[in-house]
């Protein structure tokens, strides 16, 4: 009995050894050693150890902390929410009996599929000054001349605006399976009781839905503080217009490539990788506790 316990035992181990090693591998360890090259001055080569030095000089970067940081915390606060809300009501519409369901399923989710340059060429062409946006703005009414996304007050909120819409398809997805997993009987004890449609919503969807809520707001808000490709696509290395497009990966990048400090990025890397740890941490002790009330 031992031994056939120890063999299945065994066999279970075989079987996520590959999946550990590739995560130990391609994860655990280049964060290591991400923290490893951060004690250093490391440019092309390995330099001088400067022990906690770019973590001080990071500490005292005011274009870090006043663009980069607060463009990403700016960005993350705004489009996590869009994205939840939008996700989730697709998901509620889809998931009804409708007709051409499938179809609805597909194109909602059709924008996540497309390439991030693709899209953002479109919308640059869009957004511009003599853009279709703006000119159906100039026949409601509201005059608006220049390129959204050449004004320092609005690059940044087009930007949301556009990843809250191509981002939403793959939210609904997540919330799709987990409106699928709640059990038909409540549906139908409610509609007993004669509880409407916004009160079954309310009373019963919402709330069993928390553990879709945790994931897809932890999906999210990782995707949301390493948004760079948008970033880069729009504003170029340098975050422009006058760095309201500046987010920490982008940051990062410029401190890598562009300086050729990849001792000072890694300290960046380090700094963003320790905020989204607490970050999810937390997500999940709010969520924790909210189930067991």
């Amino acid at each position: 009995m031992g031994s056939e316990r120890t063999r299945e035992g065994l066999v279970g181990y075989g079987f996520v050894a590959l999946p550990m090693a590739f995560f130990l591998l391609f994860f655990i360890v280049p964060i290591g050693y991400a923290f490893y090259i951060s004690r250093y001055n490391w440019q092309i080569f390995k330099g001088p150890f400067v022990g906690w030095g770019n973590y001080r000089t990071l500490y005292h970067d005011s274009v870090f902390w006043t663009h980069a940081v607060r463009n990403t915390l700016v960005y993350t606060a705004f489009v996590v929410p869009l994205q939840m809300a939008l996700g989730l009501t697709l998901a509620v519409v889809v998931n009804q009996s409708i007709r051409f369901r499938t179809f609805f399923r597909a194109a909602f989710y059709f924008p996540s599929l497309a390439a991030s340059a693709a899209i953002a060429a479109i919308a640059t062409y869009i957004l511009a000054s003599d853009g279709l946006f703006n000119t159906v703005l100039h026949h409601l009414g509201y005059h608006h001349s220049n390129a959204w996304f050449a004004q320092q007050s609005t690059a940044l909120p087009s930007i949301i605006g556009l990843n809250a819409w191509t981002t939403s398809g793959t939210m609904m997805l997540f919330y799709l399976a987990a409106l699928q997993a709640i059990p038909v009987d409540v549906y139908e004890a409610a509609a007993i009781d004669g509880a409407g449609a916004w009160r079954t919503f309310r009373k019963i969807t919402f709330p069993l839905l928390k553990p879709g809520h945790f994931f897809v707001a932890v999906v999210s808000v990782i995707g949301a503080v390493q948004m760079f490709d948008q970033s880069f696509l729009i504003g170029g290395a340098s975050g422009g217009p006058n760095y309201s497009t500046l987010t920490t990966v982008l940051y990062l990048y410029n401190q890598a490539i562009g300086n050729i400090k990849f001792g000072y990025a890694a300290a960046v890397g380090v700094v963003l990788f320790a905020f989204i740890f607490t970050v999810t941490l937390i997500q999940r002790l709010l969520f924790g506790k909210a189930e067991v009330a």
